[in-house]
C-alpha cells in the first residue's frame, strides 16, 4: 500500500512551503535545502543541549549562564556547515552533538574508519571526503581517527576466551612493516576458534619477525592465561615444531596438518601443466576410508610415476604423518570441517586484500589497526555454525565424551 509523507508524520503543506521558490533540482545538493535544515536542526538541538546543561542543579546554583554563540564549520555526511555553537560563560558546556575541539558529526568517524577497512589509505580517504563532500581533511586527521580504535582494538585482545574451542584453525600472513628504517616481512598469526556450539571466533592477532615454534608457544601460552582450558583439535598448516608447542600448553589437543597445505608443498615439485594430474594422484590418499589404506595408497602412489619422478613428494607427506592420521579417525561430516584450513585462509584473503595496495604500513600500531579493522567486518557476518556441523558434533561427543562440552 503506498504511503505518503503525511502517514510519516511530516505534513504536506510543510513540505510545500519548505519547497516553495526552490529549484529540486537543487534540493539535496551541498548547501540546499537538506543541508539548511540540518543546519537549523543541529543548532535547536545544541540550544536544546544548552538549556538542559544550565538546568543542572550544580550549574544553577554557581550562577552559570548563556554567554553568546561561537562560530565553528563542522563535516557532514553531505558535505561542511557553519554552526552558531552556544556557550555557556563557565565554559563546562560539552554537547553531545559535536564536542569541543571536534569538527566532525558523531557518525563521520566511522565513515572513515569503514573507508580505512576497505583498504585505503590515509590520503586516499582525505582525497576521497574531499571529492564526495566538498571537505577538506587532512591524512593527519584520517590517522587520529582510525588510532581512536587502538583501545578497542588492545582490549579486544586481551579479552577473556571461552574454556573450550572444539576446533581451532592456526595460520599466518606476511604483510610489510616500517621498523628503524627499514621495511621488512612480518609474519601476522591469526586463529579461528569454533566453539562447540559450531560458532566461529576470531581469537587473536599476533605480529612477529618469523614464523617459529616458539613464539606459537607464546600465543598457547596466551591462550591458556585468557581462560582457554581445552582445545579439542588444532589444524595447523605444517610448521616443524608447532604441534609439540601446542601440546606443552594443551597436552590433549589432537594436532591435524592441514591436508591443502601438504598438497601445496607437493605441487611446488612439479611444473604448472603436471600440477592437475599429481593432484588427481594425490587424492586417493587423503579420501582413503582409513589410516591404514591411505598409507597403503601413499606407497602406491610413491611407486608410481609421480612418485619415481617427484620422490621428494612422499617423503613430505611421511614426515607429516603422524599429523596427519588423525584426521581418518573421524567421519565425513567432521573430515569436511577439519579437512583444510580454508576458513582461516579466506579470512587471510580478505586481509591481503585490504593491504595488497598499501605497498607497506608505517608501524605495526598501523598494520594491527588495520587488520583489525577488516576482521571485525568479516566476523560480523558470522552468524551461524558450519552446514555439516550438527553431524559433527554426535561425532564430536563420542571421540571426545565429556571434553565437549556446549554451553547452554
Amino acid at each position: 500500500m503506498a504511503t505518503n509523507l503525511k502517514d510519516e508524520g511530516i505534513a504536506d503543506e510543510v513540505v510545500d512551503q519548505l519547497l516553495a521558490g526552490r529549484d529540486p533540482a537543487t534540493v539535496f545538493d551541498s548547501g540546499g535545502l537538506i543541508d539548511e535544515l540540518k543546519k537549523r536542526l543541529a543548532e535547536r538541538m545544541l540550544n536544546a543541549e544548552l538549556d538542559h546543561h544550565l538546568g543542572n542543579t550544580a550549574e544553577e546554583d554557581s550562577g552559570n549562564h548563556r554567554n553568546g554563540y561561537g562560530i565553528k564549520t563542522v563535516i557532514t555526511d553531505t558535505g561542511k556547515l557553519k554552526l552558531a555553537i552556544p556557550r555557556d560563560r563557565h565554559g563546562r558546556f560539552d554537547p553531545v552533538l559535536i564536542g569541543k575541539y571536534r569538527r566532525r558529526f558523531a557518525g563521520f568517524d566511522d565513515k572513515i574508519i569503514a573507508l580505512y577497512a576497505r583498504g585505503m589509505t590515509t590520503r586516499e580517504i582525505a582525497e576521497h571526503i574531499g571529492e564526495l563532500y566538498g571537505a577538506e581533511i587532512s591524512p593527519d586527521l584520517v590517522s587520529a581517527v582510525t588510532d581512536s580504535v587502538l583501545e578497542e582494538v588492545a582490549a579486544w585482545q586481551s579479552r577473556g576466551l571461552d574454556a573450550t574451542y572444539a576446533i581451532v584453525f592456526f595460520d599466518a600472513l606476511r604483510v610489510k612493516i616500517r621498523n628503524e628504517g627499514m621495511v621488512t616481512n612480518r609474519a601476522v598469526y591469526l586463529a579461528i576458534g569454533i566453539r562447540c556450539s559450531g560458532h566461529k571466533e576470531i581469537l587473536g592477532i599476533w605480529i612477529e619477525q618469523t614464523e617459529g615454534a616458539k613464539f606459537w608457544l607464546r600465543v598457547m601460552s596466551e591462550l591458556r592465561n585468557r581462560g582457554v582450558q581445552d582445545l579439542l583439535i588444532a589444524v595447523v598448516d605444517g610448521l616443524k615444531g608447532f604441534p609439540e608447542a601446542i601440546t606443552s600448553v594443551f597436552p590433549k589437543t589432537v594436532v591435524q596438518t592441514c591436508i591443502v597445505h601438504l598438497i601445496r608443498y607437493s605441487m611446488q615439485f612439479a611444473s604448472w601443466k603436471e600440477r592437475k594430474p599429481i593432484a588427481a594422484a594425490l587424492k586417493p590418499i587423503y579420501q582413503a576410508e582409513s589410516a591404514a589404506a591411505a598409507r597403503e595408497r601413499l606407497e602406491d602412489f610413491d611407486c608410481g610415476p609421480w612418485g619415481q619422478k617427484y620422490p621428494a613428494i612422499a617423503q613430505s607427506w611421511r614426515r607429516n604423518w603422524e599429523q596427519v592420521i588423525p584426521f581418518f579417525a573421524f567421519a565425513p561430516e567432521l573430515r569436511k570441517i577439519i579437512y583444510t584450513t580454508n576458513a582461516i585462509e579466506s579470512l587471510n584473503a580478505q586481509v591481503r586484500k585490504a593491504v595488497r595496495i598499501r605497498g607497506h604500513f608505517p608501524s605495526e600500531e598501523a598494520a594491527t589497526k588495520l587488520i583489525w579493522l577488516v576482521l571485525r567486518k568479516v566476523a560480523a557476518r558470522w552468524k551461524n555454525p558450519p552446514i555439516a556441523w550438527q553431524a559433527a558434533k554426535a561425532q564430536l561427543a563420542i571421540q571426545f565424551a565429556d571434553r565437549f562440552v556446549v554451553a547452554d
